[in-house]
């Protein structure tokens, strides 16, 4: 079990890096959009969040990734299984219906729920303070 929580909570550390370097990204971006004298509010809040979104999205899949390649090196999923696929269900806590873990691998499953569950939380925090910031331009 101790082997589970060390690979699952590695491969959680390599996720937490890479949101943490993207959302400083978009935290940067954003503030230094604002420096700039805007004349259409709406087409600048709309040019600000559907980069944000997507990047967000794009990070996720990646970190996705992340946990399908932990399953491939360590045999933790179905020889059968389509890696990226079943990252996905746990990643975005979606749950089993036809792929199951292997039994000495079961924690990853849950542990990667965790990591998703987390980066989302994280991401629409992000979401929200970016749209915050946008408004305040706004109204400026």
């Amino acid at each position: 079990m101790l082997w589970q929580f060390l690979v699952g909570g590695g491969a959680s550390l390599v996720n937490i890096t890479i949101h943490a370097l993207v959302m400083t990204m978009v935290v940067g971006v954003a503030q230094n959009a604002g420096v700039r004298k805007i004349q259409h509010p709406s087409l600048f809040l709309i040019a600000i969040m559907i980069p944000t979104v997507s990047i967000l999205m794009a990070t996720h899949a990646l970190e996705v990734v992340v946990w399908s390649w932990t399953y491939s090196i360590f045999d933790a999923a179905p020889a059968d299984a389509n890696l990226v696929y079943f990252a996905f269900v746990n990643y975005t806590t979606l749950g089993y219906g036809d792929v199951l873990p292997v039994e000495r691998w079961r924690l990853l499953g849950p542990m990667t729920a965790m990591n998703g569950v987390l980066l989302f939380g994280w991401s629409t925090a992000v979401i929200f303070e970016v749209l915050r910031k946008a408004l305040a331009l706004h109204r400026r």
